[in-house]
């Protein structure tokens, strides 16, 4: 892919959409919005209105709110699953179809580049100079750049796969807790002693 054809998918309506929800441009981000846009092309899908698709991501880390925002699949309607699994990978499951589409980075497709890492951990730790924030800001923004314009065949595989439906999000009655009192899903209350508790209660006597 050409820079000009990065620079359209930079001022594409949909990534400025995942920008916006994000906060700002990373790789992360980047890698995100490609492995959802391979795994929808895969599954011949659109955005999901409700939960006609199922996106399973293995990563907390900024991939996933690309995947949220062209998936449609949110935490909100029960159909954004996570797995900690730390893993740049993202399955796409179709309900109408019954197939689903695993994506998944490959090995060595984005090396490290050290002096990146080396600005990385200096600007976390609050330590950066004005000099090496904005040096930092340049190689983000360019390794951005670099993943969108990379083939995707060199930074993904993808596997088309059967697997069974995840159960749709469920609606069900609160009750109050015993401890706190807040209501709560009635199948998210623990029995403790001869008492139903919430799981944050639990938590906090632990």
């Amino acid at each position: 892919m050409n820079m000009e054809a990065t620079d359209n998918i930079m001022e594409s309506d949909e990534f400025k959409k995942c920008v916006d929800f994000h906060g700002h441009i990373c790789p992360g981000l980047s890698m995100g919005y490609k492995a959802a846009k391979i795994a929808l092309s895969k599954l011949k899908e659109t955005r999901a209105d409700d939960e006609e698709i199922v996106a399973i991501v293995e990563t907390d880390a900024c991939s996933a709110d690309a995947v949220q925002v062209l998936t449609g699949c949110t935490f909100g309607k029960g159909n954004f699953i996570y797995k900690d699994y730390g893993k740049m990978a993202l399955t796409l499951f179709s309900r109408k179809t019954g197939t689903g589409v695993r994506v998944s980075m490959l090995n060595d497709a984005y090396p490290a580049d050290e002096t990146h890492l080396s600005l990385l951990r200096k600007v976390m730790a609050g330590t950066a100079d004005a000099t090496e924030q904005e040096r930092f800001q340049s190689l983000h923004m360019q390794r951005s750049r670099d993943l969108l314009a990379t083939p995707d065949d060199k930074l993904f595989s993808a596997t088309i796969i059967q697997m069974k439906a995840p159960a749709k999000a469920r609606i069900e009655p609160s009750e109050p807790c015993s401890q706190c009192g807040e209501p709560t899903m009635r199948t998210k209350l623990e029995l403790s002693g001869n008492k139903k508790i919430c799981r944050g209660c639990l938590e906090q006597s632990g």
